[in-house]
């Protein structure tokens, strides 16, 4: 997705951890660069309708906001990051940028964060106006330094915190805050090595010569296919075992640009490979035909895609999104395939021999409605892209063909895939009732969690004790065995229920998570601990969480259990009791 790991606090909470301590490096005096997490809280609202994501008002209860909203930034702070930043929009009616709640009593008060708080661009200005919540630059300068802001990202000519010295003349805060909040800055720069000799920080050394370099390269290659997900693959079709002639069709298939998601560098054109590149290298003979003008795909050649399509032994279909049709500032309307891809995929689908196999490729972002590619025979593969980058081309071309190790497709969905639009709660509505696995009443296209492999797992001997403490970590192990015919990457998914549970909480949450790299085919016996922390047992009351006594239903797979459409690999269902209560604070 753009801008976000996906829609469980939990999955975002791990990988925030995982990108702040990535970032920031492991030395003990230095910082490689100070990382941050965002947009800091309920954000996301609508571009214009009704009215602004700047001027937005996130009417958002307590049980919402801290069961859902709030835990990813809570694991960003427990990571160590460096900064958070506040949004553009209001948090039950007070700009985020402002609200002394969030960003002194919760971020500094209840999770303890030491580091800074930085305003989105030009974020200090809007508190003035569309929001209207002040209406100066001294009284907003107030605002938001009282409430807790560190640090303007600016935008304009202008900036509000310029206005900071009148506002303490004013009486309006104190220069003690002020001194309070520049700490944390300084304190930043000097883990930086901004007022040490350079050869005291090893960071200093990293050049441009650092950069794209083959280890890089051949990282992206592999964190690109690790991100497929492989969403339909009738009769085993993939991998592939042929070559021949293969036709490629789409806007996505030879674009280097919009295989890129919002924000991401741009390397240089030799370094990157697209969809086109990536399938001609497997293929004795390529027909290419984008069928569209550009990605919109507002003006449609099927004449064009009838003639890539012509004679070949393989036909691909490359749709999707890009920047050009979702991102920041640029909501998409509906959930459907951009202009007219829809009806270039049916064109390919109406006019390809029965003997000739269709594989769809997508890139995209968010969903979008391919219920009736999934349902139809014809379409013989659907591999979910996502934007995979630079590397997109050639790690397509390993994810086919199953050439190298590492390809075999083991990426799960970090959403709920909807049948139906209509299975979308309006965009203004922050209430989590209807939304994500947790809460989602009826049946998705693609269960969050879901991706399929070329290979054939089966869970056992899921060894987890029958009661702990409240307050006691389940720590456990379980066995795994690959009964297919390649060595492949599997990713297990743990989830919980509350059985017991007196107060409202999910009907299911993700707990623990891990990629099992290269599981070996034969009947070998693979034994993979686990452990669950306490928090993830939690519920929360009206003075904070507790970790209840009663009893959780646990289920380890590789998907989450009991879906309609599911995966070639079983789930396992166990009970555990907690006994005693315990109170873990309010967070």
């Amino acid at each position: 997705m753009q801008e976000t790991y996906g829609e469980d606090p939990y999955l975002s909470g791990v990988y925030a951890t995982a990108y702040i301590q990535g970032l920031q490096g492991n030395d003990t005096r230095y910082v490689r660069a100070s990382g941050g997490c965002k947009h800091f809280d309920a954000y996301g609202g609508p571009e214009s309708n009704p009215v602004s994501r700047m001027v937005f008002n996130a009417q958002v209860s307590e049980r919402d906001w801290r069961t859902t909203f709030l835990p990813a930034f809570r694991m960003c702070v427990e990571a160590g990051t460096y900064n958070i930043m506040c949004s553009y929009n209001s948090v039950n009616g007070i700009p985020a940028c402002a609200s002394r709640e969030l960003l002194t009593d919760i971020l500094r008060g209840e999770w303890g964060f030491k580091g800074y708080v930085v305003s989105d661009s030009f974020a200090l200005h809007i508190v003035i106006s569309p929001h209207k919540y002040v209406n100066n630059s001294v009284d907003a300068a107030a605002a938001c330094v009282n409430a807790g802001c560190n640090l303007e990202l600016g935008g304009r000519d202008d900036p509000v915190f310029m206005s900071i010295v009148d506002a303490v003349n004013q009486n309006k805060t104190t220069e003690a805050q002020v001194r309070d909040l520049v700490k944390p800055l300084f304190y930043t720069r000097m883990r930086l090595g901004e007022f040490d000799p350079p050869e005291m920080n090893p960071y200093s050394k990293l050049s441009t010569a650092d950069v794209l370099t083959p280890e890089h390269k051949a990282l992206a290659v592999e964190a690109a296919m690790k991100s497929f997900v492989l969403l339909k693959n009738i009769n085993g079709i993939l991998p592939l075992k042929m070559k021949g002639t293969i036709g490629v069709v789409g806007p996505m298939a030879d674009n280097a640009v919009q295989i890129f998601g919002d924000y991401a560098a741009q390397p240089p054109r030799k370094d990157v490979t697209t969809p086109l590149e990536g399938l001609s290298a497997m293929a004795t003979k390529t027909l290419y035909a984008s069928g569209c003008n550009d990605t919109n795909c507002n003006v449609y050649n099927s004449s064009a895609v009838l003639k890539a399509i012509s004679g070949t032994d393989i036909n691909f279909v490359v749709l999707g999104t890009g920047q050009a049709v979702e991102r920041e500032g640029h909501d998409r309307a509906d959930t459907e395939l951009p202009g007219q891809q829809k009806a270039l995929l049916q064109d390919v689908i109406n006019n390809s021999p029965l003997h000739v196999p269709i594989i769809l490729l997508l890139f995209n972002a968010g969903p979008v409605n391919i219920s009736f590619a999934h349902h139809d025979p014809r379409v013989s593969a659907i591999l979910e892209c996502f934007f995979p980058a630079q590397a997109t081309g050639e790690a397509l071309r390993h994810v086919l063909l199953n050439d190298v190790e590492g390809a075999v497709p083991a990426g799960r969905l970090p959403y709920t895939w909807p049948l139906l639009a209509s299975q979308i709660p309006p965009m203004v509505n922050y209430s989590m009732q209807g939304r994500t696995y947790r809460y989602f009443e009826g049946e998705p296209l693609y269960p969050f969690g879901y991706g399929l492999s070329y290979s054939i797992f089966q869970y056992m001997d899921i060894n987890l004790p029958d009661q702990i403490t409240a307050g006691e970590m389940a720590k456990g192990f379980f066995t795994l065995v690959n009964n297919g015919h390649y060595v492949a990457d599997e990713v297990t998914q743990i989830y919980i229920s509350w059985s017991t549970a007196t107060v409202p909480s999910p009907q299911l949450q993700l707990v623990w998570f891990n990629r099992t790299s290269a599981v070996p085919t034969g009947g070998e016996i693979v034994q993979i601990d686990f452990e669950i922390n306490p928090k993830s047992f939690a519920v929360l009351h009206s003075d904070g969480w507790y970790i209840e006594q009663g009893t959780v239903d646990v289920y380890l797979g590789g998907q989450q259990p009991n879906q309609n459409i599911g995966v070639r690999s079983n789930v396992l269902h166990t009970s555990l009791n907690i006994v005693g209560t315990k109170f873990l604070g309010k967070y």
